[in-house]
């Protein structure tokens, strides 16, 4: 449909498509986003579109589940492996692709961190389901601090030059030899937590810059358990960032200061349109 399109009516189709998800989302879950956070989701969907067209027009399969069944722990729990990728198969190569928020420079620094999961999502998809790959990659899709300065800014000019500045796919190594080794790191984590030895990082490490970026940023936000962690707790309430702010206030002992907090953010959003 997009090589029918030119490129003004792509993007306002990827706004109205966009819109229609948002409200399809928020009737489903019952939550909503503040205009800002939303606008900043719509602008990752748009310049996802406009940096990398040509693989998002070409992907041939789309979040496809990878499942590594019936492992076991050293103390011999059972357990399943389970991920999800884009698949691009063009012109006899095949090239899987993990989408991450993360920052594509610390992924570049630390890429035997993200080699360890491709490999086994690899050797699924090689071992276990006979397809071919030639290549992996992943696709880090939080946007560099001058791209996002400059989309804050609304200045045209600079946005293209960061954009063409900003390379979000960092190519990732295939190393069968890496399998086996990271299959059993993930055995010896499910023991940890089941046993309920598997502690959280100290305050000190969230507060560690590494690859430009904080633990807590490039971690911990991007950790289901951080609202039961006590040193996210104390990272969040000790916090300036606009989005620890607004988690630590969660934490507010005093209920009515708690629910005056609530009033204020709720008097200050928008009216629903009758169209939402």
């Amino acid at each position: 449909m997009t090589n029918q399109l030119g490129a003004e009516q792509i993007e306002e189709f990827i706004k109205d498509t966009f819109e229609d998800n948002y409200r399809t989302m928020r009737l489903e879950g019952g939550h909503g986003l503040t205009p800002d956070i939303r606008e900043y989701a719509f602008q990752q969907v748009l310049r996802y579109w406009q940096k990398l067209q040509h693989i998002a027009e070409n992907v041939t399969d789309t979040e496809v589940p990878l499942v590594l069944p019936n492992q076991k722990t050293p103390k011999g729990r059972r357990y399943t492996i389970e991920g999800v990728v884009d698949i691009l198969r063009e012109q006899d190569r095949t090239v899987m692709y993990d989408i991450k928020t993360h920052d594509a420079d610390y992924v570049r620094e630390n890429r035997e961190l993200y080699e360890k999961q491709l490999n086994v999502y690899a050797h699924i998809w090689q071992e276990l389901r006979g397809q071919p790959l030639d290549e992996t990659a992943v696709i880090a899709t939080s946007f560099p601090g001058g791209l996002e300065q400059a989309i804050k800014q609304g200045d045209p000019v600079t946005i293209n030059s960061e954009m063409l500045k900003w390379d979000p796919v960092i190519p990732i190594p295939f190393d069968r030899d890496h399998v086996k080794d990271t299959i059993a790191d993930f055995g010896m984590v499910v023991d940890a937590i089941e046993d309920k030895t598997f502690s959280a990082a100290p305050l000190t490490t969230l507060q560690r810059k590494e690859g430009g970026s904080l633990f807590a940023t490039r971690v911990c936000r991007n950790c289901d358990a951080r609202f039961s962690c006590d040193s996210y707790r104390a990272y969040a309430v000790g916090a300036r960032s606009r989005k620890e702010t607004r988690f630590a206030e969660l934490f507010a002992t005093d209920e009515a200061e708690r629910m005056t907090r609530v009033a204020v953010n709720v008097d200050a959003a928008p009216a629903p349109s009758e169209a939402d």
